[in-house]
This record gives structure tokens, sequence and C-alpha cells, in this order.
């Protein structure tokens, strides 16, 4: 009978998320790492949001800690995945927790190259992933864009 009731509960909340009506919230928190708030100060946005055990992540892309562009297609690259890195773990999370990530490229041919580097850093869970072919960037000699949403249990 308790294992009727659990699943009938169960049931109604999983219904009431699917329609909207109930919402998993919490204290809304912005996440700016040191190395980036001169990004934050510049720009006026947060590297990342958190919000209940969500985290919603920019888009990170190859520049340093003083806003130059990386050069070249696989440093930067490697420095956007090291940019979400520094991201995740202001945000107390990792790769691991990771679910989604959204890539941007300028040029889709690289993406055997984003695969490889991917891999280095997403070792055994693997997020949905969408890469988006674009014209540009949003500063010159950009190549690459990650963005992500972690779910920290």
């Amino acid at each position: 009978m308790k294992l009727r009731r659990t699943l009938f509960y169960s049931i109604i909340i999983l219904t009431f998320i699917l329609l909207g009506r109930l919402t998993i919230a919490g204290e809304r928190i912005d996440i700016v790492p040191k190395t980036m708030e001169n990004i934050n100060q510049r720009y006026h946005y947060s590297p990342a949001v958190k919000v209940g055990r969500f985290v919603f992540i920019a888009g990170q892309v190859g520049r340093d800690a003083n806003l130059n562009v990386v050069i070249g297609k696989e440093a930067q690259i490697k420095q956007a995945f090291e940019n979400l890195k520094t991201v995740l773990n202001e945000a107390s999370a990792s790769f691991e927790d990771v679910v989604e990530i959204v890539t941007y490229h300028t040029d889709m041919r690289d993406l055997d190259l984003v695969v490889e580097i991917k891999d280095q850093y997403f070792k055994t869970s693997y997020p949905t992933w969408t890469g988006v072919g674009v014209s540009s960037l949003s500063t010159p000699g950009l190549e690459f864009e990650i963005k992500a949403t972690a779910y920290v249990d």
C-alpha cells in the first residue's frame, strides 16, 4: 500500500513538472570566477548562474584572463574548455555534472578536433550535444564557443 501511494504521488509530481505547474527553484547565485571578473564588469554578464541544483553557463571562448583571443584553432578550443572548467569549479561542479552542451563553430570541418579535445574533459558521463555552424562569434578571431548546463546533485 505504501509503495502504491509513493508511486501515485511521484506520478502527480512528475505530471505537474511536465505541465510546467511546479518548478524546482532555489536561490539565484551569480558565478563569477576571480579570473573572469573583468568579463563581468566589461560586458555586464555572469559567466554562470546557479539556480537550485542547475548551473547555466554562458558561452566560453578561447580568450585568456586579459580578454586576449588565443592564437591557433586547437589552442583556442582547449582554452574554451579550460574556461568552462574554471566556471564549473567555481560553481562546485565538474564535467561529470554537465548534462548539456551547445557548441558554436565558424568552421564545421573542425568537428573531429573538437571531439578529440572534448574527450579529454568528458571521460565517462557524456552530455547531450548540439553543434551549430555560425559565420562569426562575438570577437574577431574567435572560432569556437561552448555553453553548458550542469546539474549538481
